[in-house]
């Protein structure tokens, strides 16, 4: 068996390479690898949540949850002094998201190994971000959606994308219940940015 993005240790031998991406106004370049996601580029859904990701009002750090090798939370990073955590459970990818946090020669990100926000204890954040791991099920995503709520200051935001294939919908429907407002930020191609504000 191959294994996935979101397991603890890859087995697929390592083959490091370099993708190159335009990511809000800014060439990043980043290494990937075997057993990350999106290892060959920075995928659309990505893209597409940096492009009308904004930062939020309230002071505090920054979350990116799932942080693969780290095109959200180091773009982000490159554009703000705030702290930048970046989260995975992937050691592969955590490994990746340290080369290239000393590529890009950033010095506000935290980088650790978390399942979803079991490391994180009682930290609180002014914004979440995550291109959830819809591959490793609803109830995963849900719980993303419910860790997220949980570690938002007041006035926070949670921004996530996910594809009208993938059950975007749904996922709307399940932000409701935990946030007091959720707006579709931008929908193109079947993929929806959402961003989730609680009061």
């Amino acid at each position: 068996m191959a294994g996935h993005y979101f397991d603890e240790s890859p087995e697929r031998k390592s083959e490091q390479r370099v993708v190159t991406a335009q990511l809000r106004g800014k060439r990043m370049s980043f290494y990937s690898d075997h057993g990350v996601f999106s290892k060959s580029g920075v995928d659309y859904g990505t893209r597409m949540l940096l492009d009308v990701y904004q930062f939020p009002e309230t002071e505090g750090d920054i979350l990116d949850i799932g942080c693969g090798y780290g095109p959200i939370g180091l773009t982000l990073a490159a554009e703000t002094t705030r702290i930048v955590w970046m989260t995975d459970v992937n050691e592969r990818a955590l490994n990746l998201a340290g080369l290239n946090t000393e590529k890009a020669g950033l010095f506000n990100t935290r980088i650790m190994k978390s399942n979803l926000f079991e490391a994180l204890g009682e930290e609180k954040f002014a914004s979440v971000i995550a291109n959830p791991p819809v591959r490793a099920g609803k109830e995963t995503v849900h719980a993303l959606f419910e860790g997220a709520y949980d570690h938002l200051l007041s006035k926070g935001t949670f921004w996530t994308v996910l594809q009208k294939k993938q059950g975007a919908p749904s996922a709307k429907e399940k932000l409701e219940t935990l946030f007091d407002s959720v707006d579709i930020e931008a929908r193109k191609k079947g993929y929806y940015i959402f961003c989730a504000k609680k009061n």
